[in-house]
């Protein structure tokens, strides 16, 4: 009989340790230790025979090398399609679109001739078949089942012989492998770590739902993005509107493109101009609004930065930041002090990224000082100008990638201005109709804003 083992693992980081420990000393994570049972066989040496290498350009290709999508905002955060035999993890919050765009995407597939199979551990076959009469899934290549064993899921992948499946969601598979419970790390690593080789061999693509935790990342933790090839999240509120994808791995394509939704009553949208629809309620110019532009992958997009600085009725002054890292803005207000002469240490300040996009790059620094300033000064900066631009810890503005995209995207929309890092400005003078104002500091900025 084999013998009986536990150890303890931390559900936010996957630490391991003999004993229970209050405080996990790799992520700090407090009373996140849950006990974990092992089967603990005797150790036999490996007499299997040697493996045969193949030369890599001996290799033969599949007869397509992408499953192609009708969905272009989901083609586009894939790198082009689905690769056969890859595996894809969603994550997001609970009702933000994950069961929905996947429903829409495999029938997308299967009126293309292809053969699908949705799993779902969450809900009944009727609960789902009220989201397809919804969303108008309708194709007969598309097949449902609601099952939690593996080894039953794995039999009818086997006997159904689909060219992609859905499991919808890996935190409610289980397999008796693991003596954990359903939803522990144990449970969800050897399921993914089964299903994710069967699929490879076979070619057949696979795309996993994961939950998140309340910090926001996907339960597992992050030894199950280690195992799949593209990991995809959603980003914003589950009440904003619009829904934003985002490529956070791909091995098959670029990683930080975004893809843009709306949520309508027939499902999720695709949003094919998101910069006109981010800037659709920008009127006029108020203080504290200025317009920048983030390129997102390959993307560029023109997004409304919001600013409010009012007088803190606390000893402490707030910094609370939307679509912006909190970090990022602490260090734009402490240079705004040190470099531009702004005294805000006694001011609450609150800065919003409308339309509920997060912004990564730091091509937004120049508009976010601005619109900070502005609002101070109650100042509005021009409505038919954008700002971009990195801004360094001396003050500086610091050139950005991607500048003739930009531009050009600004062009699109009708902007007359752009204020923009004079490193960037070299032979593109005469090469655009849209007047370039270069500035080389955030004093010099600040003083065109006076």
């Amino acid at each position: 009989m084999p013998k009986e083992k536990t150890h303890f693992l931390c559900q936010s980081c996957g630490y391991i340790s003999p004993r229970w420990m209050g405080k996990c000393p790799e992520c700090s994570a407090w009373n996140s230790f849950t006990e974990e049972k092992l089967k603990v066989s005797p150790r036999r040496r490996s007499k299997a025979a040697p493996g045969s290498p193949v030369a890599v350009g001996k290799i033969e290709r599949g007869a397509e090398e992408r499953i192609r999508i009708g969905i272009g905002e989901l083609r586009r955060v894939l790198g082009g399609g689905i690769v056969y035999g890859s595996a894809i993890l969603i994550g997001g919050e609970p009702g933000i679109g994950k069961s929905t765009l996947l429903l829409q995407a495999v029938d997308d597939i299967c009126r293309s001739g292809y053969k699908s199979l949705y799993i779902s551990g969450e809900e009944s076959a009727r609960q789902i078949k009220l989201r397809a009469d919804r969303l108008n899934v309708t194709s007969e290549n598309l097949g449902i089942l609601t099952e939690t064993d593996l080894g039953t899921i794995v039999a009818t992948i086997k006997d159904y012989k689909p060219q992609v499946v859905v499991i919808d969601s890996i935190q409610t598979t289980q397999t008796p492998n693991s003596l954990s419970p359903p939803g522990s790390i144990g449970q969800i690593r050897e399921c993914a770590y089964e299903l994710i080789d069967f699929t490879k061999r076979e070619g057949i693509a696979l795309l996993l739902v994961g939950h998140v935790t309340k910090e926001g990342v996907i339960a597992g933790p992050k030894v199950l993005e280690h195992m799949v090839d593209t990991v995809l999240y959603f980003e914003g509120d589950k009440n904003h509107l619009y829904r934003i994808v985002r490529t956070v791995k791909n091995r098959f394509g670029p990683s930080g493109e975004v893809g843009i939704f709306e949520m309508t009553e027939t499902g999720l949208q695709e949003v094919r101009d998101p910069s006109r629809i981010f800037l659709s309620e920008k009127e006029k110019a108020t203080s504290g609004s200025v317009t920048t532009c983030a390129v997102e992958g390959t993307r560029p997009l023109l997004l409304e930065i919001q600013a409010l600085v009012t007088n803190t009725s606390y000893g402490i002054p707030q910094r609370v930041s939307t679509g912006i890292d909190t970090k990022r803005l602490a260090l734009l207000l402490a240079i705004l002090e040190k470099r531009g002469g702004l005294a805000v240490r006694n001011f609450d300040v609150f800065v919003n990224v409308a339309g509920g996009v997060k912004i990564i790059e730091p091509a937004s620094d120049l508009a976010v000082s601005i619109a900070v300033a502005s609002n101070l000064w109650d100042k509005p900066f021009n409505a038919k100008s954008i700002a971009f631009g990195e801004v360094g810890l001396g003050g500086e503005v610091r050139s950005v990638g991607r500048i003739e995209e930009r531009i050009k995207e600004a062009e699109k929309l009708g902007f007359e201005e752009i204020v923009l890092p004079k490193s960037n400005l070299t032979g593109r003078e005469k090469k655009f109709r849209i007047r370039l104002t270069p500035v080389s500091s955030l004093q010099e900025a600040l003083e065109r804003l006076r």
